[in-house]
């Protein structure tokens, strides 16, 4: 069965977190900007700074195991909730490009639209980005961590550009999330059939 409220709705529901309850994490919603790779800020008057409680919670333990592990490091959310009339923006956007394939189906529906999913990477001490060896929303054979091996061996990636994005894996991974072979960071927080199945759209 499929449970839907809007974007609008989400501040009184007790299923959804905001992003500033979560602690030890930076925030930077590139789909409130123009920095992504539509070029144009698709968020605004929508407030998207919201997780599902249990993707918030398995947030909290990615912040306490790089805390214990790795101190000099921090988590920088690129994309929580992604309303799913953003998402049909998206998808009609990359019409007639080799992009399409980066971009789940509207009638599907994308994980961030249930507050599930997060794009992510890590900051350093001193608060820059670690090098993926790619931006974010890197929309080449480059961002895919299934070709880290093979793009380490044709010099297109470093090892310490694995290394890292490799930590950033570790860090999510022990928490529940699940990466996916396409982004190395884009995280589904468990599987994505009863997300779709069990959780709340927000359209």
């Amino acid at each position: 069965m499929a449970f839907t409220i809007t974007c609008e709705e989400i501040a009184g529901h007790p299923e959804f977190r905001r992003l500033d309850s979560i602690a030890g994490i930076a925030v930077d919603l590139r789909y409130a900007t123009p920095d992504n790779f539509v070029g144009r800020d698709l968020y605004s008057p929508l407030d998207c700074a919201w997780l599902h409680r249990h993707a918030a919670a398995a947030l909290e333990r990615v912040v306490a195991w790089l805390a214990e592990r790795r101190p000099d490091c921090k988590v920088l959310v690129l994309d929580a909730l992604r309303p799913q009339r953003v998402q049909e923006q998206l998808w009609l956007a990359l019409q007639g490009t080799e992009l399409l394939g980066y971009i789940a189906d509207p009638e599907r529906g994308s994980i961030h639209s249930f507050g599930m999913a997060l794009d992510l990477t890590l900051l350093d001490a001193q608060g820059r980005e670690l090098d993926m060896g790619t931006g974010f929303d890197d929309l080449s054979e480059r961002s895919h961590p299934a070709l880290e091996a093979e793009l380490l061996a044709r010099g297109e990636l470093t090892a310490q550009h694995i290394a890292n994005r490799r930590l950033l894996r570790d860090a999510m991974f022990q928490a529940g999330w699940v990466g996916i072979n396409s982004e190395w960071w884009h995280f589904d927080c468990g599987d994505r059939l009863l997300v779709r199945r069990d959780y709340i759209r927000v359209l």
